[in-house]
């Protein structure tokens, strides 16, 4: 008698103790801290930066919100919420670098909208961000990319100009990049999470 192989385990056991269906993610099993520990502890770059830290997606998110206040200094709670949580997917999904994205194809996408949807909806945020702030937060992530790929991921100026977009005058003066241990920057994205969903409960 030939016995039906099992199918495949899409599911994976958080610390928190919460069973998330990577193909079917409901908002019931999205906890912060799994999160706010995934990103901490996912690099960016493929690791293939400079300094005895990986640049975590965790550090990279709590940045795009700062660029993201510095463009749009008149953003509420409920948009910089959304920023910071933009990539909140690659807690489970990893970060791709965009050549391995395009080289997987739909899925990954497919993947990445139905977790974010989830997340969205578990912190009070719209399943679908909305298209025009989407593309203000787009802005300030490629601004991060720039500022990264020039002070710790090896591209040259014109390189990186060619690549992100080259930065308006002023527009990230000040800002430095700064190597830290993952508990660090996982306490950082948990206490900006907490303040702006505060926030966001007294709108």
């Amino acid at each position: 008698m030939v016995r039906n192989p099992l199918p495949p385990r899409a599911w994976q056991r958080m610390l928190s103790g919460r069973r998330l269906d990577l193909l079917d993610p409901t908002p019931v099993d999205i906890e912060i801290e799994d999160i706010a520990h995934g990103l901490a502890f996912v690099a960016r770059w493929n690791g293939q930066t400079r300094g005895d830290w990986p640049y975590s997606v965790a550090e990279h998110s709590l940045l795009v919100v700062d660029i993201f206040a510095r463009l749009d200094p008149s953003a509420g709670p409920h948009d910089l919420l959304t920023a910071l949580l933009h990539d909140a997917p690659e807690y489970v999904i990893g970060d791709m670098i965009s050549p391995v994205k395009a080289a997987v194809g739909p899925s990954y996408g497919s993947l990445d909208d139905k977790l974010q949807a989830a997340i969205n909806l578990r912190f009070g945020l719209t399943a679908q961000t909305p298209t025009g702030l989407k593309k203000r937060i787009k802005r300030a992530d490629k601004l991060s990319a720039w500022l990264e790929a020039t002070q710790i991921a090896g591209f040259s100026f014109p390189e990186a100009d060619r690549f992100f977009g080259k930065p308006s005058a002023g527009v990230l003066d000040g800002l430095t990049i700064t190597l830290r241990p993952p508990a660090k920057v996982r306490t950082e994205f948990l206490i900006r999470h907490a303040t702006l969903l505060a926030a966001c409960d007294e709108c």
